[in-house]
């Protein structure tokens, strides 16, 4: 439990100091400031919430101190929100980079800053609403003689509802949603620039310019992938 304990407070502390310094430097620069840096700080608020939220929620799940059923439910539910956050965050950078490089001359006429907000908007208010179906119902609720239980995510958290609705509706579906999406970027870009769109002025650059930004993206994506599907996988071999 030590060792668990002490990993979860490092990766705590890295995750949140370094997204709040991506925040910082968004800020500082203005030049940097464009509607994909808007989902990219909705990704860092929600690894930070992850950081200074769900970490020690866990932490203090796997110790199965005795709570209500419901403050146990709640604090597993937060897990899930946040988490949903990120997911929906990176699919909103994916719809943004694609549209950059498919529109790029109706692109900026799409992304107004009122509808960027909107799409954020919809990604944390669907993120929210995910994470807490169990609050209405879909949990382990059930008569017992105390409302005071130790606390781990199995005790309160249905199985059915991680794996049919958290795993392969709000995070198989977006995933690959992202992986389409970024083949496509790719394709699109690599078919630019092998027709010769080089030749136009300023053209090879911003296809060379995305297509380093979308390796980046994508490297984030893979990163987030290999860290949540191992527990996913996990979670569908005990159900079934």
């Amino acid at each position: 439990d030590g060792i668990y304990i002490g990993t979860e407070c490092l990766v705590a502390l890295f995750a949140t100091l370094g997204n709040i310094l991506v925040i910082w430097v968004v800020k500082l620069n203005l030049t940097f400031q464009n509607t994909t840096l808007y989902f990219i700080v909705s990704l860092a608020l929600a690894d930070i919430a992850v950081g200074i939220l769900v970490m020690p929620l866990a932490i203090v799940v796997s110790l199965g101190i005795s709570v209500h059923f419901y403050t146990c439910l709640f604090m597993c539910c937060l897990m899930v929100v946040f988490t949903n956050a990120s997911i929906l965050s990176l699919l909103a950078i994916a719809i943004d980079r694609y549209l950059r490089v498919k529109l790029p001359t109706r692109y900026k006429i799409i992304t107004t800053e009122r509808r960027v907000w909107w799409a954020l908007g919809l990604c944390w208010s669907v993120s929210l609403l995910v994470g807490l179906v169990p609050m209405f119902g879909w949990n382990k609720t059930e008569p017992r003689s105390s409302d005071f239980l130790r606390c781990q995510f199995t005790s309160v958290m249905r199985m059915d509802y991680m794996v049919y609705f958290g795993f392969f509706t709000w995070t198989l579906v977006p995933l690959l949603i992202m992986c389409a999406l970024y083949v496509e970027i790719f394709y699109i870009i690599r078919t630019k620039l092998s027709q010769g769109t080089t030749n136009l002025r300023g053209a090879g650059a911003f296809y060379g310019q995305e297509f380093k930004t979308a390796k980046s993206l994508a490297l984030v994506l893979f990163l987030f992938a290999i860290s949540w599907l191992p527990l996913c996988i996990i979670n569908c071999i005990s159900y079934f």
